[in-house]
Parts: C-alpha cells; structure tokens; sequence
C-alpha cells in the first residue's frame, strides 16, 4: 500500500505543472487529459477505445509514462488497452492519472487525479466482484433461499460503499448508472451461475427465485461493452437456451442447434440495436470459431446476417466466416508461407509429406511451449504415422531460432510464420492451442481442435483407420 501510495504522489508532482498550466484551457473548451505511467510495459503504446472504436494510439516515452489530450470526449465508459485491457469512466475536464504494473494487471491498476475516485470505486468493485465469483461454486449445494441470503449480504456491502462515495462527491447520473449496473448486473450472473449450476434439480428453487429476471433492461445502449452487464446477457441467454433442452444432455454449446437458437433469442428480446448487435457479433464469432460444418456455418452467417444491422460487425464477422469454412474437412489447408531455421522460405503445403498435425506457439509464455512440444513428442511416440510440425507465431526470427536451439527441439519441424497478419486471418489463429490435422495431400482432416482436447488421440486414430 506505501509503494502504491508513493507511485500515486510521484505521478501527481509529474503532472502537476502541466495540468495547472492548462487550468484557464480546460475551463474554457473543457480539456480532458488522460496520462499515467505503464510499470513493466509489453509494448511500446497504449490503445484507448470506445467499445470497439479505436480513439488513438499513444506511445509511451523512455520512462514509460504516456499522455493523451483531447477536447471531443463525451462522459462516458472507455477502454485502455496495453495487452490486457480495463474499463474506465471519462467525463470532459477530468484530468485522470492511471498507474499500471502488467505483471499484475488489474490488481495494480490505480486511478488518481480529478476523476480518479470514481475510477477506483469502479475497479474496485470490479476486483470484489471477481474474487466472490471464485468461491461462489462452493455454494451451488445450497437451498436458492440459503444461496440468494449469502449473495444479499455480498450485494448490500457493495450498496454501501457505493452510498458513501455518492454522500461525498457530487457523482453525474451517467457513473451513477455504471456503478449500479456494477453491482446489479454482477448479482443478477450470480444468479444465473447458480441456475445453471442446478438446472437438473429445478426442486432447489423458490418459486420467486427469477423474479429478477423482470428488472433486466435490454435497451442499455451506454453499457453495451461494459463486462458485468455484458457476462450477465451472455449468460442469460445461455441459460434460455439450456432451458429449452429440459434434461437432454449433453448440451453442446459449441453446435448449430444452440448457437442458432440463442441468436434468435437475441434478436427477439433485445430491444437496443447496438446491443443486439453487439451479442449477435459475440455469439456469431464464438460458433464460427469452432464450427466443424461449412452448410451448418452458412445457415447460420445467413441468419445472422439478417438480423444484425451494423455494417462493421457484419464485414468482421464475414471476414472469419469466410476463414473459418475454408477451414472445415475437405479443404485444403491455406498455402500460408512459412520460415525454417535456415531462413528459407517454404510454403506450409510443400512441407507436408505425410498426415500431419500442424500446432502453434509462442515465446512469450515458456510455460505453454513447452507443454505443447512435450505432448507433441508424447503423440509423435504414440503415433509415429504422423508428422508434428511446430510453427512460431512470433516475428522475431533470431529470438525464435535461439529458442529452438536451446530447447533442443528439432529444426527439421520448426517454422515460423513468415508473415503473421496474413496468416492469421487465413489460418484463424485465435488460440495458441490450436491444431490443424491433415492427410499427406494437405486436405484438412480436422481444422478447430487442440491437442490438450480429451478426444484427440481418438481423432488420431480415426483418421489412421479410414
């Protein structure tokens, strides 16, 4: 707490002079300023957005502090993004402090400066919410009566310490609005949680257990991107559509069955647009990422897209599904251009010589190369008729080449990604875990899985005994 509270004041006096040169400024066009420092920093920039809508990129300097400065902000929620990202609330003439440590991202995050209590209260709220979800599974075996008392008790401390920061500061409707959508929304997913949780034991519940389902405002449009209220729809609809199974299991929540329905749900329920929107691109995203059926998959862009009205989530979503069919079995993998440790340039194709296994890593977490080339060479023991080829996402070549020299891996099946943007979009690169199996010609025999699935040695086997 001494070391935080040390950072907060340095970061005071260091903009203290800017900020009180700007005074007479900011009073007459309500200047915002937006500044803090990034302790361990994975990039050289931070990205501030509006929802999706970038507003600027702002680099930071040699001692890792950034600022940003504007005159066209409207109070509001915005996001600060520098690999992780975090929530913040902006109202014109605020002039915000932001410290970061990203080796412990949200608990480090502090706020100082005009407008920085309220953003403390917000991130703190935040962190409570987090940790009481961490231990709400321990309650599941409750009567909902005995579970609702426990999360009462929860919710009531948050009302109050948001009572006394309202009693002490002269708080805008638009926060007001946010903070108890916080602690509302965080509530009504608990309640979810717990539904879902006993979904096969509909005894547990009070007959008013889901009166509170008759308080949820769909037309929150401020709040659309905001994570309480926006976990709270997601889940919510996944509990509507759960319930229409009654007790057929098991529910797949990676099928067009589900996915399609809970679409429809969406667009019959949800009265904002921009909201609509915004679920249907989540959802839409989410089942094109792990559909296996091209027919499946067009059915569903097909319904999707006619419900959805926002030309930008519509070209995004349209840009994975065209990715993601050329991805299901019977294609033929994407002839992306690969880099071995001699610096030549292969294409993925010509490299492919007998059924592979095509996996992908990072240097950025050893941890999890490490596993992932431990059972590869586990399989390749196992099932020697295939090929395991490892391929670097990263773009730093010597970085990469050390790395595999270091670790002993063997350079005749290491590559690295030659241009990664390109090979990203092709190859739908959205988990690190993520593996394409194919046969020797290259047609892909299995395009969305991983080898840590519990299933994938059974897909090995499988496509040997075709």
């Amino acid at each position: 707490m001494i070391i935080r509270l040390i950072r907060k004041i340095l970061l005071l006096l260091f903009f203290s002079t800017i900020f009180s040169c700007n005074n007479k400024e900011e009073k007459a066009v309500q200047t915002t300023w937006i500044s803090g420092q990034i302790v361990n920093p994975t990039l050289e920039y931070i990205i501030f957005s509006k929802g999706n809508q970038i507003l600027d990129t702002v680099k930071l300097d040699d001692n890792n502090f950034f600022q940003y400065k504007t005159e066209k902000i409207k109070a509001g929620l915005y996001f600060l993004k520098h690999g992780e990202s975090q929530v913040f609330f902006i109202e014109p003439g605020d002039s915000l402090l932001i410290h970061i440590n990203t080796i412990d991202f949200d608990e480090s995050l502090a706020y100082s400066g005009r407008g920085g209590d309220k953003n403390n209260l917000l991130i703190d709220l935040y962190l409570q919410n987090e940790a009481e979800n961490q231990n709400l599974p321990k309650w599941y075996s409750l009567s909902s009566t005995d579970f609702d008392h426990k999360i009462d008790s929860l919710k009531k401390l948050k009302i109050n310490k948001y009572e006394e920061y309202i009693n002490n500061n002269d708080a805008a409707e638009g926060f007001k609005n946010v903070a108890l959508a916080n602690i509302n929304y965080d509530y009504y997913s608990k309640k979810e949680m717990y539904g879902a949780a006993n979904r096969r034991n509909p005894e547990k519940f009070d007959k008013h257990y889901f009166d509170y389902r008759k308080k949820i405002d769909f037309d929150q449009n401020e709040l659309k991107n905001y994570y309480p209220y926006y976990r709270f729809m997601n889940r919510y609809f996944e509990n509507m559509v759960c319930t229409e199974y009654a007790n057929k299991t098991p529910i797949d929540r990676n099928s067009f069955e589900y996915n399609y329905r809970k679409i429809g749900l969406i667009d019959s329920i949800v009265t904002s647009d921009s909201l609509k929107n915004s679920l249907l691109r989540f959802s839409a995203m989410w089942y094109l990422l792990n559909a296996k059926n091209a027919e499946e998959e067009t059915k569903f862009f097909e319904a999707y897209s006619k419900m959805n009205t926002d030309k930008k989530n519509l070209e995004d979503v349209r840009k994975v599904f065209d990715a993601t069919v050329k991805l299901t079995a019977g294609n033929t993998i994407p002839n992306v251009a690969l880099v071995n440790t001699d610096n030549v340039v292969k294409d993925i194709q010509s490299v492919i010589k007998a059924p592979t296994v095509v996996y992908f890593w990072s240097g950025q977490s050893v941890a999890l190369y490490k596993n992932i080339h431990n059972r590869a060479a586990e399989l390749k023991s196992k099932y020697p008729e295939y090929d395991f080829i490892a391929v670097n996402t990263d773009t730093h070549f010597k970085k990469w080449r050390e790395t595999v020299k270091k670790s002993k891996y063997n350079p005749d099946t290491e590559f690295q990604l030659e241009n990664f943007t390109d090979a990203e979009k092709k190859l739908v690169l959205n988990a690190m875990n993520k593996v394409i199996i194919v046969d020797k010609n290259g047609l892909i025999l299995e395009g969305k899985t991983n080898m840590f699935n519990t299933n994938f040695e059974e897909l090995l086997l499988g496509f040997l005994n075709k």
